[in-house]
């Protein structure tokens, strides 16, 4: 009795003592880390790729920020002084201060005091119609600018696959030629490349799905302003010059 409890604590004591060194050894292993640097020059020549499309969704981004405002799709005194001369039948001072403001709005409006002009005898749907339909294109317009954010965000992944394809063939193409040759060198640079660019096309994809998904929602509250604004417009023309 006394022989085995003396083997169970032995046992025990050269457990705690294994898991200690395992522990020790761990903790003393370096972490490897890879810089900036080095993840460029895995990644190749896709690297230049991604840079150059993240550079275009930031220059997106700030052009959108710039852009999907108020002021500059129906800016309100636009809209106010518009109105106002329209209803006093001055159609060349509101010719003016279209041209003197180019936006969404005022090439809507533009496209209706053209009509008039061009067609003076049109009826109030043929006049409904043409501002409709240059209300949808420019609609049209300003979606599909955000929508390259949504077309970058879905092309970034796949040229990060590419990477990962093409490191993985540089991997096993390097075993292929000759197993006896490969380098752990090659191989850990081909993997590296697999695993690099992944990672920078999905940095790239994800914050531009991400701002898609703002400026989507943003320029949908922008068109309906911007509907109402030409609402507004469409009916002073219609009741007054609509046969």
């Amino acid at each position: 009795m006394k022989n085995k409890l003396t083997v169970s604590l032995m046992g025990s004591l050269l457990f705690a003592f294994s898991a200690l060194a395992q522990e020790t050894a761990e903790q003393a292993a370096p972490v490897y880390s890879m810089s900036l640097k080095q993840a460029w020059v895995y990644g190749g020549s896709l690297m230049w790729v991604l840079a150059a499309m993240s550079v275009f969704g930031l220059a997106l981004v700030f052009y959108f920020v710039l852009f999907l405002r108020e002021s500059q799709i129906a800016p309100r005194a636009v809209v106010r002084d518009i109105s106002a001369h329209l209803k006093a039948d001055e159609l060349t001072e509101a010719r003016r201060i279209c041209e003197d403001n180019p936006s969404p709005f005022t090439v809507i409006v533009l496209t209706a005091l053209d009509t008039l002009r061009n067609a003076p005898k049109s009826d109030v749907s043929f006049l409904r119609d043409t501002v409709e339909a240059e209300g949808a294109r420019q609609a049209d317009s300003i979606n599909g600018l955000t929508q390259l954010l949504l077309d970058l965000a879905a092309i970034a992944p796949m040229v990060g696959l590419l990477g990962t394809v093409m490191g993985m063939l540089k991997a096993f193409g390097s075993i292929a030629a000759d197993a006896a040759a490969a380098r752990p060198v090659v191989l850990a640079a081909g993997v590296s490349q697999a695993i690099v660019t992944t990672i920078f096309g999905l940095l790239v994809a994800i914050p531009a799905m991400a701002c898609y998904a703002y400026f989507r929602r943003q320029a949908s509250r922008q068109i309906a302003g911007l509907e109402g604004a030409v609402s507004q417009v469409a009916t002073s023309l219609i009741d007054r010059y609509g046969k």
